[in-house]
């Protein structure tokens, strides 16, 4: 039976992966640095492989891509240190190529477009990223497709836009779904007006092996959309709406979080991005659709109301 291998599995997304894997019965290996939080996610999984390495050390490393048909990253960095990115997919991508990994996807974000030519964007939009995490972002990418194009690894990107789902952390939305739930206040960053994409996380895991299942699918990038757009403002009021009652807000404009962000160096971080929400970068994902003969996306309000559940349960 065919083994995936997730780099950086604890996170939201490698959570949709994994329970895909799962539901389809495949073997898998998680790999991460802290083998305690990878037992306690998947000690009991029976189809799970639990491997720690340091991406640093070409053994370690090695060891944790022998052996394996395909090779998800989804490695993260502190929001302040972007420049470990292309470090890190560097050393990843020497350890897979040494091993004989016939392929890695990258799951990837709007980042290294920069801002918005047209909208809604295509896979053809320039990649002129403006900011430094965007830059980073495109060094990574650009080191896994050129070793795609020079024939050691099948390389692909899936782009995500802003995504949100149960129990998901570091979205804009978690403090919407804490708020309704508990009654207080959601944080939230100026503007909330401008229309907006977010895809329902526990969607991504099918589309992620279903593309790796698609050979023509590598040596490029693919958008994967959420359900329509929708402004973050036109949100709350929906999960207000959920919820019986109004969500309660307090909204940060781009200087208060600039004062904060003197106190708070991630807070910081997020002024350089405040683009995206500003001119918001919405893409089509027709072409994936086309790949894969049609994509399963979860209804916005549906995945709202999932979200508020597991928010209340929490």
């Amino acid at each position: 039976m065919a083994k995936t291998v997730l780099l950086g599995a604890t996170g939201a997304i490698g959570a949709s992966i994994t329970a895909e894997l799962r539901k389809r019965g495949d073997s898998y290996r998680v790999v991460g640095r802290d083998g305690a939080s990878l037992n306690r996610v998947f000690g009991s999984d029976l189809l799970a492989e639990v491997a720690v390495w340091n991406p640093g050390d070409s053994a370690s490393a090695r060891a944790a891509l022998r052996g394996v048909d395909a090779a998800v990253y989804l490695v993260g960095v502190p929001y302040n240190h972007f420049e470990l990115h292309p470090v890190l997919i560097r050393q990843t991508l020497d350890a897979a190529i040494a091993e004989g990994v016939p392929e890695m996807l990258l799951v990837g974000t709007v980042y290294p477009y920069g801002r918005a030519r047209q909208t809604p964007a295509r896979e053809d939009h320039p990649r002129e990223p403006h900011t430094f995490k965007g830059k980073m972002r495109k060094q990574q990418e650009d080191l896994l497709l050129e070793a795609d194009a020079a024939g050691k690894i099948r390389g692909t990107v899936l782009r995500l836009p802003d995504f949100y789902g149960p129990r998901v952390k570091s979205s804009f939305l978690e403090s919407v779904f804490t708020a309704a739930a508990t009654g207080g206040k959601a944080n939230l960053i100026a503007p909330i007006d401008r229309p907006h994409q977010f895809v329902y996380v526990p969607d991504v895991g099918a589309v992620v092996l279903d593309l790796l299942r698609h050979p023509e699918a590598h040596g490029r990038w693919w958008h994967l959309a959420g359900d329509g757009t929708a402004s973050i403002q036109e949100i709350v009021a929906m999960v207000g709406d959920l919820a019986d009652k109004p969500v309660k807000t307090r909204v940060l404009g781009l200087g208060m979080l600039r004062v904060i962000g003197l106190f708070q160096p991630i807070l910081r971080e997020l002024v350089e991005m405040n683009y995206l929400l500003t001119d918001p970068f919405i893409m089509d994902d027709s072409a994936l659709n086309g790949l894969l003969g049609g994509l399963r996306k979860t209804p916005l309000r549906e995945g709202l109301k999932q979200s508020l559940e597991a928010a209340r349960r929490s």
